[in-house]
């Protein structure tokens, strides 16, 4: 089959790699759609992601979705031709974490676009039948490859404890913004404030549900003064930019909540503590999803309007680099970016 491979900073090959058939209890995909993530792009223009260093050659790609053309013994209930969204975690299920529901730390976790654990940039691959949730008629791939930073965003919320009435800034309106974004929407925000430098995604934000966006220098002065000088209930740091971070920390009110989504370039992020005390935050550090795709994909089929302006490009494997050329300049007013293999 051929895959793309990472091969050195911001340079991909096209290679073939062997695939056996799907072991007991799985599943062999076609893949039809991978959406380019955040995470992805640090891998590529920065050789690694956070304090993870990457390990090339390496295959990116964890926002699947496909169709299964094999299954292997014991699989029950699913067929050939079936089509779903792929949960690239594969979890252990047994140590202490797994164990207490914590199966996003599992203490085993592979993640399939992690070094050594190829990811989905590539035409097939096995999977256990768990990690292949089926989906309607109706949904495209392409729309069901956003179920996976969807269950991102849904699983931010829960964390923090978001409910209706709240008010809310989100920094950043990249994808994982802008589908925090629906998922305040659906949560019933009372207010929703989308924070972004660049005006294509400004309209997007506003688009799929913020009630207002603002440039990052206009957001102390406009968001405040917004709440009364009380400041948000909750701040969800998408950007991890460098200063985006300390900003949530001065939007949030007194014993409010800062989430952060987003992943920093550095594994040292400056913080105020003198604020964070002051107020009594609450800081949620968010690591991935749990077990909230099925709750996304949900959210999809009962509001594709929402999320059809964000899905702007596609291109063929053969076009990698060019993908993510675009992605990463933030070029042609780009959304999501979806592969094809």
């Amino acid at each position: 089959m051929q895959a793309a491979e990472l091969i050195a900073p911001r340079t991909f090959r096209l290679t073939d790699m062997p695939i056996e058939d799907p072991g007991p209890g799985e599943v062999q995909v076609r893949v039809e759609a991978v959406g380019i993530c955040g995470s992805d792009l640090h891998a590529y223009s920065e050789g690694g992601v956070g304090s993870t260093p990457n390990v090339y050659p390496m295959v990116l790609g964890h926002e699947p979705a496909g169709r299964i053309v094999k299954t292997g013994l014991g699989v029950s209930g699913l067929f050939a031709g079936d089509r779903g969204a792929l949960e690239p975690a594969l979890y252990c299920y047994h140590c202490e974490f797994c164990l207490s529901g914590h199966h996003n730390v599992c203490a085993n976790i592979r993640f399939l676009s992690n070094p050594h654990y190829p990811g989905f940039f590539r035409e097939l691959v096995n999977l256990p039948a768990v990690n292949f949730l089926p989906i309607p008629s109706g949904m495209s791939f392409d729309e069901a490859s956003l179920a996976e930073p969807l269950a991102i965003a849904l699983h931010s919320l829960r964390l923090a404890s978001i409910h209706s009435g709240e008010t809310v800034a989100v920094i950043g309106a990249g994808p994982i913004g802008l589908l925090t974004i629906a998922a305040l929407r659906a949560a019933k925000a009372a207010r929703i404030w989308a924070v972004e430098p660049l005006a294509h995604r400004r309209e997007l934000a506003c688009g799929i549900g913020a009630d207002v966006a603002i440039g990052p220098g206009e957001a102390i002065g406009e968001i405040l003064p917004g709440t009364g000088f009380r400041g948000v209930d909750c701040a969800i740091d998408c950007a991890a930019g460098e200063d985006t971070t300390g900003q949530a920390i001065l939007l949030a009110r007194n014993a409010g909540r800062v989430v952060l989504t987003g992943i920093h370039s550095t594994p040292f992020v400056q913080m105020d503590g003198s604020v964070m005390r002051r107020k009594e935050l609450t800081i949620f550090n968010v690591r991935r999803s749990n077990h909230e795709t099925e709750q996304a994909l949900e959210l999809l089929e009962a509001h594709p309007e929402w999320f059809a302006p964000l899905l702007t490009h596609t291109r063929k494997i053969e076009q990698i680099d060019e993908a993510f050329a675009i992605v990463s300049q933030y070029r042609d007013g780009v959304g999501k970016m979806i592969v094809r293999p």
